[in-house]
């Protein structure tokens, strides 16, 4: 059970999905009734302990003013950057909560129980981030299609989102990251550069992004396995 504190859900939701090969932003297709985001954001709105969700979207984004939950009381928008880790810090500006957690615009199938664990995690003083292990036999390619050679799994995971975290310590990982030069993938690893060691929270292997065109189908029906189970 987490405590009634309140936290701030940042969205990064400017980018463009080029792997959807989709004529709009993936985070706008149609899914379940609705749309990406809005399935998105109605897993965040559902929790307590989130007072506000800063969705981050370009700055010529004509979709998002048109969806009934950009009206929500509880969301608000701001103007994303050129990466992620820039929109990500547009929207930390915002926040005037003590912790802060991210999510991917894209990935709809978060269960309850990750979130309230993340959020645990997130309270500790290097914050937390949900992942899976790795269960398949790993291979590093040499660059040109063939094996290079195989990579013991041990110990390694997948990221996933949320990643939950101090705000003022992630805000100035980020900003010091970023002005370094640093190759930054995800909020842990901007903490991570700054000598923090995240906590990984094992969450559900269904908590998919939406990347390729068969992922949708496939969060379609991970949504109607949830629905499914509130019954």
């Amino acid at each position: 059970m987490i405590p009634d504190l309140s936290f701030t859900a940042v969205v990064p939701a400017a980018g463009i999905g080029s792997r959807m090969a989709a004529d709009i932003p993936k985070q706008y297709l149609p899914l379940g009734g609705s749309t990406v985001l809005e399935q998105t954001l109605a897993r965040l709105l559902d929790h307590p302990a989130i007072a506000r969700i800063i969705v981050a979207t370009a700055e010529q984004d004509p979709w998002f003013e048109n969806l009934d939950i950009a009206r929500h009381p509880r969301v608000l928008r701001v103007i994303g950057g050129r990466e992620r880790a820039d929109s990500v810090l547009n929207a930390l500006a915002q926040v005037k909560t003590d912790w802060v957690l991210v999510h991917d615009a894209a990935r709809p199938c978060l269960h309850r129980v990750d979130l309230d664990a993340v959020l645990a995690a997130g309270r500790q003083p290097h914050g937390g981030l949900l992942a899976c292990r790795v269960r398949d036999t790993m291979k590093r390619g040499d660059g040109q299609g063939a094996i290079s050679t195989s990579v013991s799994r041990d110990e390694l995971w997948h990221a996933l989102t949320p990643q939950c975290f101090a705000t003022e310590p992630l805000q100035q990982a980020l900003s010091a990251s970023l002005a370094a030069g640093a190759i930054i993938t995800d909020e842990a690893s901007a903490m991570e550069w700054a000598g923090f060691h995240p906590r990984l929270v094992e969450g559900r292997a269904d908590n998919i992004k939406i990347t390729r065109p068969e992922d949708l189908g496939l969060a379609g029906f991970f949504l109607q396995q949830m629905s499914e189970s509130k019954i």
